[in-house]
């Protein structure tokens, strides 16, 4: 007997209406992070719910994501015609805008266990209803919460009715949530899972695929194939490009990395790509840096400056745009396979992904001597066998052609039959990457979309409780994947004794969430070869004021100070596993920007954690951006470590505009900052030919108004101090 198919609806309303009469009037829907929510579908709730305060709606989510508007007048010039060009006709979330002005209605409420970074602090709505829970437990966590729909957009192969889904950029949440659905029907209380196509996602394979009949209701009409939220390439800095070294050169051949997204992660892919074409200046960019020299030790016994000759294999709750350009380059090549006997072997070179007879007595001295059905289904998943081969209850291997055979490896005959009936000549199957969710440029989307079937295939979407964990009855096989596992992460500040700071405010204001972040530096201590690394920018600027992020102490706490293990600054690379509080004082004062080593240092002496007479090494006091600008200058005036190099979706016009509006903020943050800028604007002159085609894409080439003229010439100003001639 086949599954029912799924119930059809072409418009959201008819969903939504058909939602409540089966379930009622209390609905606790569970959407996914980022791209994976069905806009057109929350909305619509969001409006019955608002117009009817018998509904009682609660929506738990995360990374509820509207596009771009600018905080100012200048912002909103800068933003306006780009987001219209980029993000298209992306619908945004109405919740979002009525909780950006307090207006969320009463009998609705939103809960979210991941927020935009820095998005809503102050925002009393947002951040009383964040949940804080580590990733790995959100599924377990929200099933206490009474859930009764999961909402979410899919991809679609086939007929609507019989075909099949893609759980596609979201698999992470809803695969571990599903089986929750199911023990609440079968507990007597109703739920549903609505599925809502939209063909501009792309369909990804492995556990992401579903049958059409998994959903109860069903979403089809063209109208809601809207864009999807595609966040642009930024700028890579200098000091990104620094932090990138520093970390590439931890990534040990053959192992297994996890990135994230943003700037530093980008320019870690920067960083590998130059070290895979191009070792030997990979190497003079890290000892020009003085990576190369002061943490040599370090770099040989995690990583090194040779090419990935073996590759790499992503095992990441998010597969960033990043992972894509190393599977091109030909480092993502690490294919893992589903037994974990047989992934150990083939790391361990003991046998080749070419098949004969000597990979069974391999696997049988291995333990494999005789196949229960568990081993025979992961050598399947593998591709050890023929397309066609059974096992067959209790003991017995049927072959495509009709042959039985027993399921022992440890007797010469038998493995001699198997090879010759059973066998396949290469193994099959194997993924390079294992992801949860993925967020990225326009262009990613595209590229995804664009893949052939055999490279699809080597990308496996799966749940959170896979790649964010190492517990379960797969145990083994996650320990044998994960090899010499590189667990990237950003953090915005440490302490001195080596705590992380990522999510929040001492406050208590939360500025993103913990995410993975702790799942990931946990799973370090836990698994054998692995590290945790994170990235640390030494400094940063708020309101015209310059600060440390390496910290004596802070109220607030991600990573504490018991899991440290790797910092990575733009100044160096700080190895704190296994020291004294003393020693990673130290390590952390060597990457710490110099204007700040000083204060840090004697912070650490009243404290009694450093002795008196101790003095920073001479190495490491030109820890300074000029300083730092100078060693990579040879490099960049060759073309290397650019600011864009996998390519923008920003035009070269508001490449200088974003760093001009930049510069012009910061200058404008105090009130002494302020009167010299516009002194200097009124004062001096600008030459307009130069600076008109940014102007006219500011809507300022011809200003209507004393204010719009102010505006133009200070923009003008900063327009000329950037280099309008060099975007």
């Amino acid at each position: 007997m086949s599954d029912p198919a799924p119930r059809l609806f072409d418009d959201v309303g008819e969903c939504v209406e058909a939602t409540l009469r089966r379930l009622g009037p209390t609905l606790v829907i569970g959407a996914p992070l980022a791209i994976g929510k069905p806009n057109a579908l929350l909305n619509e709730f969001f409006r019955r719910a608002a117009r009817d305060p018998a509904i009682k709606l609660t929506l738990v989510t995360a990374l509820s994501l509207n596009r771009p508007v600018g905080r100012s007048d200048l912002e909103s010039r800068f933003l306006g015609p780009f987001v219209e060009r980029v993000f298209g006709d992306y619908l945004d979330l109405e919740h979002v805008r009525a909780a950006r002005v307090g207006k969320l209605p009463p009998n609705i409420e939103v809960r979210e266990f991941y927020i935009q970074a820095g998005a809503w602090i102050g925002v009393e709505s947002v951040q009383q209803h964040y949940i804080a829970v580590n990733y790995s437990a959100v599924a377990r966590e929200l099933g206490t919460l009474g859930i009764n729909v999961i909402a979410q957009q899919v991809a679609l192969r086939g007929d609507a009715a019989s075909g099949e889904l893609s759980l596609s950029s979201n698999p992470d949440l809803t695969l571990d949530l599903l089986p929750m659905i199911d023990a609440a029907r079968a507990g007597g209380r109703d739920a549903l899972f609505i599925g809502a196509v939209n063909r501009n996602l792309p369909f990804m394979l492995g556990d992401a695929v579903v049958p059409a009949a998994r959903c109860d209701f069903l979403i089809d009409n063209p109208r809601y194939d809207t864009d999807l939220y595609c966040p642009p390439n930024l700028a890579i800095g200098v000091a990104e490009h620094a932090i990138g070294l520093n970390a590439a050169a931890l990534v040990r051949d053959g192992g297994t990395l996890q990135l994230g997204i943003g700037e530093m992660g980008d320019a870690i892919v920067y960083a590998l790509q130059l070290r895979q074409a191009r070792s030997e200046v990979f190497g003079r960019a890290l000892d020009a840096l003085g990576a190369g020299k002061r943490h040599a030790a370090t770099i040989d016994a995690l990583g090194g400056r040779a090419p990935l000759e073996r590759g790499l294999y992503a095992c990441t709750e998010m597969f960033v745009d990043g992972f894509l350009d190393l599977y091109r380059s030909g480092i993502l090549s690490r294919r893992v396979y589903g037994e974990a006997t047989l992934q150990r072997l083939i790391d361990a070179g003991a046998i080749s992904t070419r098949l004969d007879v000597e990979t069974l007595v391999a696997l049988a001295r291995a333990g494999l001597a005789r196949l229960s059905e568990a081993d025979f289904r992961g050598l399947e998943l593998a591709g050890l066998f023929l397309e066609g081969t059974r096992f067959l209850a209790p003991a017995t291997l049927v072959a495509p052609d009709g042959t039985r055979i027993e399921a022992r490896l440890d007797d010469p005959a038998g493995r001699e039959a198997l090879a010759r009936h059973c066998l396949a000549r290469r193994l099959g199957g194997g993924h390079v990457l294992h992801a949860g969710f993925f967020l990225g440029p326009r262009g990613f989307y595209g590229a995804l979309r664009d893949l052939s079937e055999s490279d699809r295939a080597r990308f496996c979407m799966t749940r959170i409780g896979f790649t964010n964990t190492l517990y379960g009855p797969d145990y083994a096989l996650r320990v044998a994947q994960r090899r010499h596992a590189r667990f990237i992460n950003s953090t915005m500040m440490v302490t001195a004794l080596g705590a992380a700071v990522s999510d929040g405010l001492a406050s208590g204001q939360v500025v993103s969430g913990v995410g993975g972040q702790h799942d990931f530096v946990t799973m370090a201590q836990e698994l054998p070869e692995a590290r945790s690394i994170l990235l640390l920018r030494s400094t940063r600027e708020k309101h015209g004021r310059l600060s440390s992020n390496v910290l004596w102490s802070y109220g607030h706490v991600t990573i504490p100070r018991h899991l440290r293990d790797i910092v990575v600054s733009e100044y160096g690379i700080a190895d704190l596993k296994g020291r004294t509080d003393r020693d990673c004082v130290a390590a952390l004062l060597a990457i710490t920007d110099s204007r700040f080593q000083g204060a840090l240092l004697e912070e650490a002496k009243r404290a009694g954690k450093i002795e008196q007479g101790y003095r920073i090494d001479r190495a490491d006091l030109d820890n300074t951006p000029a300083a730092l600008a100078a060693r990579l200058a040879p490099f960049r005036s060759e073309g290397l470590f650019s600011e864009f190099p996998f390519g923008t979706d920003f035009t070269s016009e508001e490449i200088v505009l974003a760093k001009a509006l930049k510069a012009l903020e910061a200058r404008l943050a105090t009130t002494s900052g302020r009167l010299l800028a516009i002194a200097r604007a009124l004062v001096t002159s600008t030459d307009r030919a130069a600076v008109a085609p940014y102007l006219e894409r500011m809507q300022l080439g011809a200003p209507a108004s004393w204010k719009e003229r102010l505006t133009a010439r200070l923009l003008a100003r900063e327009i000329e101090e950037v280099g309008a001639g060099e975007p």
